[in-house]
């Protein structure tokens, strides 16, 4: 009877999933996963955490199998290389969670600001975006240059694609599973620009983001470089609204059986 109630509880989906990408991050994972971990440990609800490793040729693989096997709630996800983009939609499509948060590896947002995208403290929403703009919002040692820079992006974000959304490249989002198993199939961008697009593509489906505010911490090793990433990802907003135009974006309906 144990072991059946122990296999009931291990099939059940969890309540949160949080899906790291990972590139080549053998330096920032070994702690950001045992921060993770030990503030799930703490929390009443059941949980799993994925990691999409982006095809890495490091010892990132490596350093997440030796965490799973400490706590078994973590798991690997291989894959080739293909971009951020593409690990975190492998990764999104993986989860069983309730309730799928993204988070970046290098946790520049404190992951127990978790609790700020769940119920109670938000719910009635699809997507919640983390945004370091929202009122309540703190920029923590961020170069005033770099700070401009992203702002004079975003505003170029808001005009093209997503009128409103003040932040819409911070790196950690929540999904409702409804949302991400309905958003992430009809995702087409690998790179960074994916963001963008899966935000957009909830707009088109009339639904609901919300924006929460979040004490952000800049890395100095960010892997984000800002002017060849900011001109990369302008060719994306236009490539999103060309799919648009070509009903790329429509949903495919189920296989008959």
């Amino acid at each position: 009877m144990h072991a059946a109630i122990m296999r009931a509880m291990q099939e059940s989906p969890p309540y949160l999933s949080i899906v790291v990408p990972a590139y080549n991050e053998e330096a920032r994972l070994p702690e950001s996963l045992a921060q993770i971990v030990a503030c799930l440990q703490s929390r009443p609800f059941d949980w799993e955490v994925l990691v999409a490793d982006d095809g890495s040729n490091d010892r990132t693989a490596a350093i997440v199998q030796e965490c799973s096997a400490r706590e078994g709630r973590v798991r690997l996800l291989s894959g080739p290389h293909l971009g951020k983009g593409g690990a975190v939609r492998r990764g999104m499509l993986a989860a069983r969670g309730r309730y799928r948060f993204l988070a970046d590896a290098d946790l520049s947002m404190p992951i127990e600001q978790v609790e700020r995208f769940l119920p109670p403290c938000l719910d009635d929403c699809d997507v919640a975006i983390a945004s370091r703009e929202a009122p309540g919002a703190r920029r923590l040692g961020e170069p005033r240059r770099r700070h401009l820079v992203g702002r004079a992006f975003n505003l170029l974000v808001r005009l093209v694609a997503l009128p409103g959304v003040r932040d819409s490249q911070c790196g950690f989002k929540l999904f409702t599973a409804a949302a991400a198993q309905a958003l992430f199939p009809l995702q087409r961008l690998q790179g960074w620009g994916f963001d963008v697009e899966v935000l957009y593509l909830a707009r088109l489906q009339g639904r609901r983001l919300v924006e929460v505010p979040i004490d952000w911490h800049y890395r100095k090793e960010s892997k984000v470089r800002l002017f060849p990433d900011a001109l990369r990802i302008l060719g994306e907003l236009v490539l999103i609204r060309w799919n648009h135009l070509r009903g790329r974006y429509r949903a495919r309906p189920a296989r008959q059986t």
